[in-house]
């Protein structure tokens, strides 16, 4: 049993092999990555509530959804207390159950890659921006299904993926060898315009 007042730390490794269910399909999680509150510089909760990461303060077992890069949606599940901002990113998963549906949703792509990166899963599940705040465990949308969790031999750890600040955690967690799992990239050093 999880319990979802804990870290983001704490719940991120217990939710690989969970079940996420939205839309007639369901992923197997594969991949994940927890981000704090205010003492996690990589966070959107780090300086604070906003109009955008105001679900990541809210109740735990909820979804966080947010828009980035002008293109893509991330989905998340709040934990910790409520009012403390912490969640743990969806970053890759499996499609178990619907692979048509997720087929016909992402046409041309490979079924190992249906779910591969949090952009993808989001758009396998076809959640929306608007599922932001949705509850998990119960309700008519998004449902989440914690599953045994695996044996820790099965479970890899290492830095979150593309992070300027504070990269160095370890708070990526994924299944080890899964051909769903993500590439891991590093953040991107910004070019800064020449002096003169």
């Amino acid at each position: 049993m999880i319990d979802w007042t804990a870290p983001p730390e704490t719940v991120a490794p217990l939710l690989l092999g969970a079940h996420l269910t939205h839309g007639d399909v369901t992923v197997r999680l594969t991949e994940v990555e927890a981000y704090g509150g205010a003492d996690d510089p990589g966070s959107h909760a780090c300086r604070g509530r906003t109009r955008r990461n105001a679900s990541m303060f809210g109740p735990p077992a909820h979804l966080y959804c947010y828009f980035t890069y002008g293109m893509h949606v991330c989905a998340n599940v709040v934990t910790g207390p409520e009012g403390h901002g912490s969640a743990v990113l969806l970053r890759a998963g499996e499609v178990v159950s619907g692979l048509d549906v997720a087929r016909d949703r992402r046409p041309g792509i490979r079924d190992r890659d249906l779910a591969r990166g949090p952009a993808r899963l989001v758009r396998a599940l076809a959640l929306r921006l608007e599922d932001d705040g949705s509850p998990l465990l119960d309700g008519d949308g998004p449902q989440l299904e914690p599953g045994e969790p695996p044996p820790p031999d099965r479970v890899s750890t290492g830095p979150r993926v593309g992070l300027r600040q504070a990269p160095e955690r370890p708070w990526r967690w994924w299944l080890t060898g899964d051909p769903s799992v993500s590439a891991y990239r590093p953040a991107t050093p910004r070019k800064r315009p020449p002096q003169g």
